[in-house]
């Protein structure tokens, strides 16, 4: 039986009179002038009054226990809450800072890499400087050779011409 069906049960008993339901309790009657006769104490009647005082209280101190029971379920209630939202305080301060410092590693890692194509591009510019001035050498010498080589192959078709005119020119005299 829930403690609700209890304190109903109670209050049905509480109103009833001592006697029972149905049974009326007799009434003392005072006459007026002389001193109510002591009515004549019935020993059951003065347990059942006993009992129903106890169960009285029993009913109350249940009625006090779900009051106390509901106020600390509140407590508890509010506890939960302002656990939780500092739980999504803290959480949500960590999200900011994870943030921040997610930036500031993208950041650092931007200037790095900005630094690192800095030397990737200076490096490439004096390997190519370096390259260049091989190639350079080498072409002046292969366009040297080549100019020397003509010049001598002129030289000898010049001869070799001078020489031929001059086979011809005395043969023909």
């Amino acid at each position: 039986m829930s403690p609700q069906e209890q304190a109903q049960k109670s209050e049905r008993k509480v109103k009833e009179p001592a006697g029972g339901p149905g049974v009326d309790a007799p009434e003392p009657t005072v006459e007026q002038g002389t001193p109510a006769p002591e009515p004549a104490r019935d020993p059951l009647a003065d347990v059942l009054q006993r009992v129903q005082t106890a169960y009285t209280a029993y009913i109350e101190a249940e009625r006090e226990v779900a009051r106390t029971y509901k106020v600390n379920e509140q407590r508890v209630e509010r506890e939960y809450k302002q656990a939780e939202q500092q739980a999504n305080d803290t959480c949500n301060e960590a999200i900011k800072q994870a943030t921040k410092d997610h930036e500031v590693a993208e950041r650092q890692a931007e200037v790095a890499y900005q630094k690192a194509r800095e030397q990737a591009e200076t490096a490439y510019k004096n390997a190519r400087e370096q390259a260049r001035e091989p190639y350079e050498i080498q072409m002046r010498q292969a366009l040297d050779a080549r100019a020397k080589t003509i010049e001598e192959a002129w030289k000898a078709r010049e001869e070799t011409l001078e020489s031929s005119w001059k086979i011809f020119t005395k043969e023909a005299k």
